[in-house]
């Protein structure tokens, strides 16, 4: 199995820089700082002369984010096959009219994956899409909602949803092989941990250094990633309180920051067996940080 992961967007809510706002941070000329709302896309992709993927989804994007136009313009995003949210906050849902434009290429409806309350979230805030439309004319995403609550498979590739909180708001992290997503989260149940057996590779929420009510803090996120056992660790959904390159010269081998345009690519040919990542690759970086 082979995955392809680009990190679309690293930032909170409001992104980096903030409006208004002249922290160091926010002034940084490093590319690395400035951070749009959180997402990544998930390409399948086989292994050698043997293809294990179903051709009809093998681009998988993970919220639909405020700044979807952008940053499928920044990374050359040509095919969504499936979308999975998390859950329902604006920066994770408002990129959903983008869509209409994956639509036109591939002439061809996108699935949606999400739990029950973030299918409900999405058809009252988008109901002129899930809805009956008031006016004829105008272009209209084409989406198919699902709403799930366990494993499935997809193009070939099991999905596991992963329950996280996020504050009092039950959301939904995602594996699939040795990878997981688990952003917007501050707290992961105990009947959760299990679904994380084995994870090698992790991008997780880790906001701030100072405690959030909704969201892992720097400590918080490196407990979780030694409990996992992963042997690589990102950190997303990054507010301005943490510049890129020193934030991520005093963290621990195997943990840095994520950033926007990050690539990673995933070789297992053995479940269970090693896993080897491609390291740290963007196209608007031209020397990223690798760890040893």
């Amino acid at each position: 199995m082979s995955l392809k992961i680009t990190v679309l967007g690293s930032g909170t809510s409001q992104g980096v820089p903030a409006i208004g706002c002249d922290c160091a941070v926010c002034r940084s000329t490093d590319p690395r700082d400035r951070r749009t709302r959180p997402s990544i896309l998930i390409e399948l992709r086989g292994d050698g002369a043997r293809e294990p993927f179903s051709q009809a989804v093998r681009s998988i994007l993970v919220d639909t984010s405020t700044d979807l136009r952008a940053q499928a313009l920044a990374n050359d995003v040509r095919r969504i096959d499936a979308i999975l949210f998390t859950h329902g906050h604006a920066d994770h849902v408002l990129g959903l009219d983008e869509t209409r434009r994956f639509n036109q290429m591939q002439k061809t409806p996108i699935g949606c994956y999400a739990n029950a309350g973030t299918v409900d979230d999405l058809r009252r805030m988008f109901s002129y899409v899930f809805g009956k439309p008031r006016q004829l004319g105008g272009g209209v995403p084409q989406l198919r909602l699902f709403a799930i609550a366990g494993v499935f498979t997809m193009g070939g590739a099991e999905i596991v949803p992963v329950p996280l909180w996020h504050g009092e708001l039950p959301v939904l992290g995602f594996r699939i092989g040795p990878f997981a997503y688990l952003t917007d989260c501050n707290r992961i149940p105990e009947e959760s941990w299990p679904l994380l057996d084995g994870v090698r590779l992790v991008i997780i929420d880790a906001l701030r250094e100072r405690p959030h009510p909704t969201h892992f803090n720097i400590d918080q996120a490196l407990a979780v990633v030694a409990r996992i056992g992963a042997e690589r660790a990102y950190f997303t959904h990054i507010c301005h309180d943490l510049p890129h390159a020193a934030t991520c010269a005093r963290l621990p081998g195997g943990v840095q920051l994520a950033y926007d345009g990050l690539v990673l690519e995933i070789n297992d040919g053995n479940r269970g067996g090693h896993v080897a990542t491609s390291g740290d690759t963007d196209r608007n970086t031209p020397t990223p940080r690798k760890e040893p």
